[in-house]
């Protein structure tokens, strides 16, 4: 019994995500995953660590639900994932996944407020609320102050975290950050980690997929990815950032 299971048999916690004996073949030569169990519970903040080839980046795509598996069964907020359909799975996105990428993928003709409210195009919100909502999501992440700036007036650090603002204006079950400090230097990274466990302490459920294992071993829970497989999957008392003592 894994750490993530016999932790769900412990404590009965509820469950955002859920991956059984999931594989993802690319051609008959290329096992990108052979067999990932998974669990994932509310209002943890977790890592996913592992080097280039690990089957990370593809184990991002189906938690993502970005790439259906081969085989296997995956369930994100109670939904079936695997037999969804492709607009099943795009409401899916909408309503229960936030991404923060490390290319931050803002577009350079609108401002931070309408990059952010892009998050809720989606969603079936009126415009008036996307706004309102997306303005909230930037004072939560320190960037009231810079609503009409455009992206290419904003250092790395506030590019970032009009990113984080997109990912967490929908409030989704799961927000997902794929090498979120990549791009930044350390303090600018420093701080970033920072907001993901201020975002946590307010209940948001965080994976961080990153191949820096000084960075995974400043969160409370690390999974390992090897070949794969997740080779390990350990629980840690980490209080918070400043213990941690991480250098991104």
């Amino acid at each position: 019994m894994s750490a993530a299971q016999q932790r769900l048999t412990d404590d009965e916690l509820p469950v955002v995500l859920e991956l059984e004996g999931v594989t993802k073949d690319y051609g008959s030569d290329v096992k990108a995953l052979r067999g990932v169990d998974l669990a994932i519970f509310e209002g943890e903040l977790a890592a996913i660590v592992g080097p280039s080839g690990s089957g990370k980046s593809t184990l991002l795509t189906i938690i993502g639900s970005l790439e259906r598996p081969t085989s296997g069964s995956v369930r994100i907020a109670g939904h079936d994932a695997q037999s969804a359909t492709d607009d099943d799975l795009a409401a899916l996105r909408a309503r229960h996944i936030g991404f923060i990428f490390q290319e931050f993928f803002l577009l350079d003709s609108m401002s931070a407020l309408e990059n952010v409210a892009m998050g809720l195009l989606y969603s079936g919100t009126p415009a008036p609320e996307r706004r309102q909502r997306a303005s909230a999501a930037l004072e939560q992440v320190g960037l009231g102050h810079r609503l009409g700036h455009w992206p290419n007036q904003l250092s790395g650090g506030e590019r970032q975290r009009v990113a984080i603002a997109r990912a967490i204006v929908n409030s989704p079950s799961l927000i997902l950050a794929d090498e979120p400090t990549g791009n930044l230097d350390s303090r600018n990274g420093e701080e970033i980690m920072r907001l993901l466990w201020e975002l946590n302490s307010r209940g948001s459920t965080l994976v961080v997929v990153t191949h820096d294992h000084e960075i995974a071993a400043s969160l409370p829970r690390q999974i390992e990815v090897r070949d794969g497989q997740v080779t390990r999957d350990d629980y840690t008392q980490v209080a918070g950032p400043s213990e941690s003592g991480v250098t991104v």
